[in-house]
């Protein structure tokens, strides 16, 4: 008997056992330097390529991601701060740069780059304030900001599960009502290379000690992680010199994938809530 193969699935598996095609793509570096009476003007544009790994989360278990990005910067000499962006812009490995991206990521910010081939992370703080951004590096979806330096770690002792834990301290243009209210520190934020997994609203009863805390001034915050079978994280707020530094520190474990509120250990008047933006 003779077999039939549906001419559609021959041609599928044309496509899938083609090579990838070869690819060529440059693009040029700038600066600008420009001397004026009212403060020197440098204008600075960088293009790097990268690619990453195999089985980046989101995607297919064998695509490599082929990624352009570019940072413009704008600053003028002895003032603080300086006006940067920066683009990323992602392919399929092989796929022809002159075709649409996969995404295009635009943000405020002076670099970034690509942590555990799962997220990019974008370095948000342009003056005095540092502060970062997340997203997942399969689709370039927003996950979450942090104002403390990303913490990752895995949970597990015998394979490499790892998660994320950020700091969100709102500003004063917060676009959330509830995060605008007297009392409220910040949010948590424990997640996975693809999800959020934990928010948890951190709020305070003395509406000067919350507004203390909640400074980007004032106070300096890290954020840790304990090593070891009973892993809890740890977050310290301690007051910039010249105050004393009266550190302030609370304790959250984790159980199993998720934070353990109800056995946290938390300074007096300090609350901590289960919270979903």
């Amino acid at each position: 008997m003779t077999r039939f193969v549906p001419l559609f699935l021959i041609a599928s598996c044309a496509l899938v056992a083609q090579p990838p095609k070869p690819i060529h793509s440059q693009a040029s570096s700038s600066i600008d330097f420009t001397p004026s009476a009212n403060g020197d003007v440098v204008e600075i544009r960088n293009v790097t390529y990268d690619i990453t790994g195999t089985n980046v989360p989101g995607r297919p278990p064998n695509d490599r991601l082929l990624l352009r990005k570019i940072t413009r910067t704008k600053e003028v000499l002895g003032d603080i701060g300086v006006d940067a962006n920066l683009t990323l812009e992602t392919w399929r490995l092989g796929d022809d740069v002159r075709n649409k991206p996969l995404y295009t990521l635009t943000v405020s910010g002076d670099d970034g780059n690509v942590r555990d081939n799962a997220i990019f992370v974008v370095s948000r703080g342009l003056e005095e304030v540092e502060w970062w951004s997340v997203y997942k590096l399969g689709s370039g979806e927003h996950l979450f900001d942090t104002y403390v330096p990303l913490t990752s770690f895995s949970i597990s002792r015998e394979t490499v599960t790892t998660r994320y834990v950020g700091l969100d301290v709102p500003p004063d243009n917060e676009p959330d009502s509830r995060l605008k209210q007297p009392n409220v520190i910040g949010v948590l934020t424990y997640a996975s290379e693809s999800k959020i997994i934990r928010e948890v609203l951190l709020t305070c009863d003395d509406r000067q000690q919350a507004k203390l805390l909640r400074s980007y001034s004032d106070v300096t915050r890290t954020l840790t992680v304990s090593e070891g079978a009973a892993q809890s994280l740890t977050l310290t707020f301690r007051q910039n010199y010249p105050s004393p530094p009266k550190p302030v520190e609370l304790q959250i474990p984790l159980k199993g994938d998720d934070l353990d509120l109800a056995n946290a250990h938390l300074p007096a008047k300090l609350q901590a809530a289960a919270w979903r933006r």
